[in-house]
């Protein structure tokens, strides 16, 4: 980070999903991005796939924005494996989803995102109905 403790990256440059955000998953993601830019010389890719890390480790998506999780810690398969596995993309990535949540949890989040037949569903279907609804929400919040 600068030495006015000032971001590289201002807020407004910020993925829409964080922009409608709270403020500390915004704060969390810069904070890494920041570290991650000055680590590898650079805002590319990769700092930035270091910041989506560490914001889904207490974060997870919720439609078109980012809520804090109910207990931190790895959300999916390839979050899970971490560093070099991780770097190559090993894994399955699901946006955002924390795989790890309760069905309970998932089927409330499935019922705030109106998914229909989501009371038959297992929570893998639970976990790929409400990444799409995600992706459907995002869509439709950047369009406006």
């Amino acid at each position: 980070m600068p030495e006015d403790g000032r971001s590289n990256v201002g807020r407004d440059d910020l993925p829409s999903t964080l922009q409608r955000s709270p403020e500390d998953a915004q704060d969390q993601f810069l904070a890494t991005l920041d570290s991650a830019i000055d680590q590898y010389e650079g805002d590319g890719e990769r700092a930035r796939r270091t910041a989506y890390a560490s914001l889904k480790h207490d974060f997870e998506k919720v439609g078109d924005h980012w809520e804090r999780k109910e207990s931190p810690g790895p959300s999916d398969e390839r979050a899970e494996k971490g560093g070099a596995a991780a770097r190559r993309g090993e894994g399955e990535t699901k946006g955002g989803v924390d795989t790890h949540a309760t069905k309970d949890h998932l089927l409330d989040l499935a019922a705030r995102l109106d998914i229909r037949g989501r009371s038959s569903m297992t929570k893998g279907e639970l976990v790929d109905a409400i990444e799409r609804a995600n992706n459907r929400k995002t869509a439709q919040a950047r369009e406006t």
